[in-house]
């Protein structure tokens, strides 16, 4: 609402957050996207030298691909608009753009606290950016919607804040569990991007993304399967706890060696 319109477009990957596009049609702002590379990594090339408000999750979901500091430099420095960094995942072992704002007045970098901080319920998040940047978006939410964060949620967040410690401690152990994870599952033959998230994002060169995700509901275990062409065979699968791993794993095992006798369905 504040950085597009009909003159200066929203662009983001065609594979990425799908609200983009929803809030893009949702506010009737024209809006491109750049293909993903074979690779599932970001094009970082067909973003610059853009006059458009370029909006970049980072790590990208559902990939889980991150894109290292130098290459979003690279999009901020050409792009003639605002370019809107979403850091949703960025506690999950990767380098926040936070170093570029002192460099770049068109750098708006967004988190929540519904990932890394556990508070997904309180729908809180927050902006950072220069003082011009931030007084249009104030501008406009006193506009639209002035109290868009309730006393309860601004409670929660100021908590949540004061125990970085424990914040930091979720966030090493959910890397120390997606890293077991992804090596369970590469034994298994799965192949997977190198997310930074708190997801992974995997295929198996014998199976349909549809056919074991519909083996795993039927064992207890829901992941999310997206029917986008390109993405039609992976699973994107959060990382839980290690007992939930282990739960997950254990079921994947046992789906391949139903398939391997012949009895699978």
């Amino acid at each position: 609402m504040a950085f597009c319109d009909e003159t200066r477009p929203a662009v983001f990957c065609d594979i990425t957050y799908g609200f983009y596009k929803v809030f893009a049609e949702i506010n009737r702002v024209p809006y491109e996207t750049v293909p993903l590379k074979e690779d599932l990594s970001v094009d970082v090339e067909a973003f610059c030298n853009r006059r458009a408000t370029v909006f970049l999750a980072n790590p990208n979901a559902p990939t889980g691909v991150y894109l290292p500091l130098d290459e979003v430099e690279r999009i901020v420095k050409s792009t003639d608009g605002v370019v809107v960094v979403d850091e949703a995942y960025i506690d999950f072992g990767s380098q926040s753009a936070l170093s570029l704002l002192e460099r770049y007045d068109n750098l708006l970098i967004t988190r929540t606290f519904s990932k890394s901080r556990s508070m997904a319920g309180a729908r809180l998040g927050f902006g950072i950016a220069s003082p011009a940047l931030i007084a249009d978006l104030n501008a406009m939410k006193y506009a639209t919607n002035p109290y868009n964060v309730n006393a309860m949620t601004m409670a929660a967040g100021i908590g949540c804040l004061s125990d970085e410690a424990y914040t930091q401690s979720n966030c090493r152990a959910i890397i120390k569990n997606r890293e077991s994870l992804c090596a369970s599952l590469r034994a298994l033959d799965f192949i997977m991007t190198d997310s930074r998230a708190n997801f992974i994002f995997v295929r198996h060169p014998a199976f349909a993304g549809d056919v074991l995700y519909r083996a795993l509901r039927d064992k207890g275990i829901l992941v999310r399967h997206f029917n986008t062409e390109r993405i039609a065979d992976y699973l994107r699968i959060t990382v839980g706890s290690k007992s939930e791993c282990t739960a997950l794993v254990q079921a994947l095992s046992e789906i391949i060696k139903t398939v391997q006798k012949g009895s699978f369905v």
